[in-house]
């Protein structure tokens, strides 16, 4: 590794105003992530899962912190990928934290089609319609690698995925499961139906109540996620194969996107479980 960064260190570390980071600081932009075809990650365990899955094009390092991230580089080293040393000021730039971890690296886009995201026999889809925000973006990404589902489609005009805010709350898992976008809704549900998924919503009134449920929710299922502030729409909540409704017994008077989800998420993931090992 010291070798490699030998052959590869510039003269002095790059700074602010260094052209490879000027570009690169422009990724935080959804126009020129779409442009360039390449978002940012940043911090330890999300280049991690980036170099590990082969998604890295370069990487930036400061310059102080080069001795923290000793893995990390040396897994850029063996797939020739450029190390770039920066200064802290530099850093600052490429990082959207306000205690920048140190280490950010150019990656390729993970999005693909959803045919290819489902794959041929799907069991556990989180499909979040029209999400806005980032955080919940990445959270429901990292529920449902937790969960072991297959894929997240989101539908909708939502947040993108590879949004630095979003990136970061995945906390790596942007890279370990397939992710699809598509914007028409009708034509998610109906991928998600045609790769022979049942379609849950969750719904206060729902029909079928969760904790009684492990007969549906152990069949292949994509959970549709409404959008943080209005929900689903009802006309798509209704053309759901089940409504379903999360028992809330203390005085909460509804759950956020993110906790809906992992609660959902979980119920189905230990239906099929139970369901496996019967």
């Amino acid at each position: 590794m010291a070798e490699h960064l030998a052959r590869r260190r510039p003269a002095a570390p790059l700074t602010e105003r260094t052209p490879r980071v000027v570009s690169a600081c422009k990724l935080h932009r959804g126009a020129a992530r779409r442009r360039h075809g390449a978002f940012l990650a940043e911090g330890a365990n999300a280049v991690g899962a980036a170099l590990a899955h082969g998604r890295v094009r370069e990487v930036f390092v400061a310059e102080s912190a080069e001795d923290r991230f000793t893995g990390e580089l040396a897994a850029a080293a063996a797939q020739q990928i450029p190390v770039w040393p920066v200064t802290d000021r530099a850093m600052a730039g490429l990082s959207q934290t306000v205690t920048p971890p140190g280490l950010v690296a150019v990656c390729e886009p993970v999005t693909v089609p959803v045919a290819d995201a489902l794959g041929p026999a799907p069991r556990l889809v989180a499909a979040p319609v029209h999400i806005a925000d980032p955080g919940n973006t990445g959270t429901v990404i990292r529920l449902a690698d937790a969960m072991g589902a297959d894929a997240v489609v989101f539908a909708g005009d939502g947040v993108d995925p590879h949004n630095g805010k979003a990136v970061r709350a995945s906390a790596g898992s942007l890279f370990h499961l397939p992710i699809a976008r598509e914007r028409d809704v009708g034509a998610a549900v109906a991928a998600l139906r045609g790769a022979g998924l049942q379609i849950l919503a969750t719904a206060a009134d729902g029909e079928v109540d969760l904790d009684t449920a492990d007969e549906v929710l152990a069949r292949p299922t994509a959970w549709l996620l409404g959008n943080e502030a209005h929900g689903l729409d009802p006309e798509l909540a209704a053309a759901a194969d089940h409504r379903v409704a999360i028992p809330i017994r203390g005085r909460a008077e509804s759950l956020n996107l993110a906790s809906a989800a992992a609660i959902c998420l979980h119920a189905s993931a230990r239906a099929q479980a139970r369901s496996a090992d019967r």
